[in-house]
């Protein structure tokens, strides 16, 4: 059998700031390609960092990333921010052109990508989250959760192996949040969700990482840590009121 590539594998990842704050101990975890992960954790445990050092972003410390085989060096940049797409927590971020379409165009034009096959890739993207209806409004005229959709598609646009996204599920109201779970079950790539939102973790992920002082303290199905409770008061994760996680089936 050929082996699979991981399409992501983080080894021994330390990283100190330049004030002295050491965020990162030494981060070991591999993710499957079309695994989808929620990365849990406290304020302050470091999962920011960790983000930022999954497509180049923050570098210089000691440890390995390796993205669908490559490592994350600066002589394959490029490459990596081609597969590893980020959605940040606030869409406006991200969308700063005039209309959606543009929004969505700029990633691939910007990587040389030009005319019916440009089209195609924003055609498709919008597609992908609902909002091809929407591709000449300008971002500022949609709602939130519409703008957050936009914003995936930006990244999908760019066909990344690996999609980052930072608090998916925030300000976002309950259809918009529902909308959004949809689309996110329906991609055919691999998912890093950090969030503390951990009902949506137990939804859309069915494995979790729990970073929690600059290291990995669990890495297991994400029902049997969130039904853990003496692992959730150690890492300061709190469920909502009422909220009973071996009620739910988490989707696979």
């Amino acid at each position: 059998m050929v082996p699979v590539t991981a399409s992501l594998e983080v080894s021994g990842l330390a990283f100190a700031y330049p004030d002295g704050h050491q965020a990162l101990f030494g981060v070991d975890f591999s993710i499957a390609r079309g695994e989808r992960v929620a990365l849990l954790g406290p304020n302050g445990a470091g999962k920011t960092t960790l983000v930022l050092h999954l497509n180049g972003i923050l570098g210089g410390g000691t440890g390995t990333v390796t993205v669908a085989g490559l490592p994350v060096s600066r002589q394959h940049m490029a490459a990596i921010r081609q597969k590893v797409g980020i959605v940040f927590q606030d869409p406006d971020d991200q969308l700063f052109m005039p209309t959606v379409r543009e929004d969505v165009a700029f990633g691939p034009a910007a990587a040389g990508i030009k005319g019916a096959a440009l089209e195609e890739r924003v055609h498709t993207a919008l597609e992908r989250v609902g909002m091809r209806e929407f591709a000449d409004r300008p971002p500022h005229h949609l709602s939130f959760g519409q703008r957050r959709r936009v914003a995936v598609a930006t990244v999908l646009a760019m066909e990344p192996e690996i999609l980052v996204l930072d608090e998916p599920s925030s300000n976002l109201d309950p259809a918009s949040r529902r909308e959004l779970a949809d689309i996110l079950r329906s991609l055919d790539v691999t998912v890093l969700m950090v969030t503390h939102d951990l009902p949506y973790a137990l939804e859309l992920c069915p494995r979790s990482l729990v970073l929690s002082d600059g290291v990995i303290a669990a890495d297991g199905p994400t029902g049997a840590l969130l039904s853990d409770e003496e692992l959730m008061r150690a890492h300061r994760l709190e469920l909502p009121f009422g909220f009973d996680p071996k009620s739910v089936t988490t989707g696979a």
